[in-house]
Formats: C-alpha cells, sequence, structure tokens
C-alpha cells in the first residue's frame, strides 16, 4: 500500500463515524450539547448537513405554524426561552416547509432536516431557538 493511499484511507476511517451517524442513525437530543453548557463537537461538525433525531413534538405556540419543538420527553405544554443562557438542553427548534398535522405530545416522533446552529428568534412567535433543524420533515417512530 502506498503512502498516500495509508493517508486517504486513514482519514476516511476516521470521519466514517460521523457521517454514518448523520445519515443512518437518529442523534440524541443531548448529543448536541457539550457537558457544562454549549455545543458539542458533533454538532459544530453537523451544521449545514442532514440529521436525524428522535424525540417528541411539545404543542406547539400557535396554530397553523411551521415549527415546533422536538424533546427528549413528552411535554404537555411548549418549553418557551426567555434568552440565550436559560436555553435547555434537551430540546430543538423544528422548522418545516410547510404547515403541519399536529402529533399528539406523547408519541415519539423522528425528524430529518438540516442542522443549523446560533441564536435565532423566530419573528412570528418570538421562540429562541440555539439548535434547529431546517427544511424538515418527521413521521412517527
Amino acid at each position: 500500500m502506498k503512502r498516500r493511499s495509508f493517508l486517504v484511507t486513514s482519514v476516511a476511517a476516521v470521519a466514517m463515524p460521523y457521517v454514518a451517524r448523520a445519515n443512518d442513525e437518529a442523534i440524541r437530543l443531548r448529543d448536541f450539547y457539550a457537558r457544562g453548557g454549549g455545543l458539542s463537537e458533533l454538532a459544530l461538525e453537523l451544521e449545514g448537513k442532514p440529521v436525524r433525531v428522535e424525540g417528541f413534538m411539545a404543542p406547539p405556540l400557535k396554530a397553523d405554524s411551521t415549527f415546533f419543538v422536538l424533546t427528549k420527553q413528552p411535554m404537555s405544554v411548549c418549553p418557551f426561552c426567555e434568552t440565550e443562557a436559560d436555553w435547555p438542553d434537551n430540546i430543538m427548534a423544528v422548522y418545516t416547509q410547510r404547515k403541519f398535522r399536529v402529533v399528539a405530545f406523547n408519541r415519539k416522533i423522528e425528524t430529518s432536516g438540516i442542522l443549523s446552529l446560533g441564536a435565532f428568534r423566530d419573528p412570528d412567535t418570538g421562540f429562541l431557538s440555539m439548535v434547529r433543524i431546517e427544511d424538515a420533515r418527521f413521521e412517527t417512530a
């Protein structure tokens, strides 16, 4: 094996778990956050790439919305955050391309779309998100 082939193979082997995880396996909500706050290395590496995440749809903040909050556990009320400092590490905003039918808060769903990071305040609701899936689709798990 030549040196160049070895280097290419080695780099591919190191990167493969992240590619496989992003495309084949749903990522847990907590994996987007680092211990002690902030975003994880995995989240930073997957920014702008397709991801799949399992969780529960919190009740939308308003009817006929194009976004909802994905939570780790079923919640009968939506967790609304006032500041970036208050953002919990077990939720994620999900933005769809069109209005959607609400799923019962206790039914697990799998959401897929493009990962987006950083503070964003929704202009219609004022909802602040730090971690989002955009152009999302979802189905019951």
